[in-house]
């Protein structure tokens, strides 16, 4: 791993950041992973974030303070009326596809890719992982492959590195996107086949002193995706 080319990994500490952290090792890249402190109210996720970077053998776990709450708008923010807002339970597979969410944090994966660019260019590396899914997931625009295809042209445009890289040299930026065609199932089947504890991270919106709820839609979404890869999810839900 000392001799590997540097990436900037994107961790939030739920099930699809882990499986991302595990391919960008699986592709010989020295990891470096990015967390984010944003005011989040499932904050148990920074800690299973630190649980997964120690695991997963990272050279080195950032954690940004940058506090989205300031602004609101969703109900993943706590404060300045985000509170307010009530993360929806118990939805059908429909439901969640229907409209995006109001678990949708405004502009968030824009920002967290821009800082991990920042960091990237910092650290010579030209690689970035993040963990997004375009099959089994609630809508969110920033999810979606041609998202990340106009981030990494934004990439290549806005940087130093970019710039003299120039238009098909080596050392243009790249986002990996492992996961985006991958159904939860077998998103879950990947990372068991490189070895994740997914016993060590967090994917609930809305936790119940620690543990997971079992009726967000990430929770909906997660269980399903272990019945259907006929494996069991090891974290504790409350109502279970």
């Amino acid at each position: 791993m000392t001799n590997a080319s540097p990436a900037v990994v994107l961790l939030s500490g739920g099930l699809d950041s882990a499986t991302a952290l595990a391919c960008c090792v699986r592709d010989g890249f020295a990891p470096h992973a990015l967390s984010f402190d944003y005011g989040q109210r499932h904050r148990e996720e920074l800690e299973a974030a630190r649980r997964v970077a120690q695991a997963g053998g990272v050279v080195r776990h950032e954690v940004v303070d940058l506090n989205l709450s300031a602004f609101g708008g969703s109900a993943l923010l706590s404060g300045d009326g985000s509170a307010d807002l009530i993360v929806p339970k118990d939805r059908g597979e429909a439901a969640m596809a229907a409209e995006i969410p109001i678990t949708y944090v405004p502009a968030r994966n824009t920002v967290f890719l821009s800082v991990a660019l920042g960091w990237a260019e910092v650290l010579g590396a030209r690689d970035i992982y993040v963990g997004v899914n375009a099959v089994d997931y609630s809508g969110y625009p920033d999810c979606r492959p041609e998202f990340l295809r106009a981030f990494e042209t934004l990439a290549n445009l806005a940087t130093k590195a970019g710039v003299e890289a120039g238009a098909e040299g080596e050392g243009r930026f790249s986002v990996h996107a492992p996961l985006i065609d991958l159904t939860k199932a077998e998103i879950i089947a990947l990372g068991l086949s490189l070895n994740v504890d997914y016993g060590l991270t967090h994917s609930c919106y809305d936790p119940v002193q620690g543990d997971a709820c079992g009726r967000c839609d990430s929770c909906r979404l997660r269980l399903a995706g272990f019945e259907a890869a006929g494996a069991s999810d090891p974290v504790r839900y409350a109502d279970r």
